[in-house]
């Protein structure tokens, strides 16, 4: 019976870091099904889902606490069991605005308070053209519950839009 386990990996960014994960997870006989990977600030952050047979799990478990002489910190906990939910639809949000602190945490809290999950967030700054100044940038993979309507949300986040001087953009997609 295989079982599956979430991996979230931090430390130093280095080359052959991923092999050095991929190696152990390999040699307990685990299969690489998802992951996710950056480096922020010369700090490398993975998270990666992995299936292997259940009797092998704690051996991956020690093996990858070894890493740890690496200066990486690696945390293992249980993945969820079958297919992950599908209910509701999926959305993209895009938003560029000039930077200031709070952006996220607004954006966050008008999705939160719409029952919205945020399946995925990408963020970051630019030098906006002429002017220079700092403008920030998101892109988000949103899972709307069943009941709230794109429209909906598209109202929700224009308003706050307007409040920081932003555009923000929600598309529904495919799956």
């Amino acid at each position: 019976m295989n079982t599956s386990l979430v991996l979230t990996v931090l430390g130093p960014d280095r080359p052959g870091l991923v092999r050095s994960l991929a190696e152990q997870i390999a040699a307990a006989g685990g299969n690489w099904l998802e992951g996710r990977m950056a480096t922020l600030a010369g700090q490398f952050a993975g998270v990666v889902l992995v299936e292997l047979p259940a009797e092998r799990a704690s051996s991956l478990v020690t093996s990858l606490r070894a890493l740890e002489s690496q200066g990486l910190r690696v945390t293992v906990d249980s993945g969820a069991s079958g297919p992950p939910p599908s209910a509701g639809r999926v959305a993209q949000l895009e938003l560029v605005g000039q930077d200031r602190p709070g952006i996220v945490r607004d954006v966050s809290r008008v999705l939160a308070d719409r029952g919205v999950s945020v399946e995925q967030l990408d963020t970051g700054t630019a030098s906006a053209p002429f002017s220079g100044e700092s403008l920030f940038q998101a892109r988000a993979r949103l899972r709307l519950p069943a009941p709230l309507s794109v429209e909906s949300l598209r109202a929700a986040l224009q308003a706050l839009a307007n409040e920081l001087m932003a555009d923000i953009k929600v598309d529904e997609t495919l799956g």
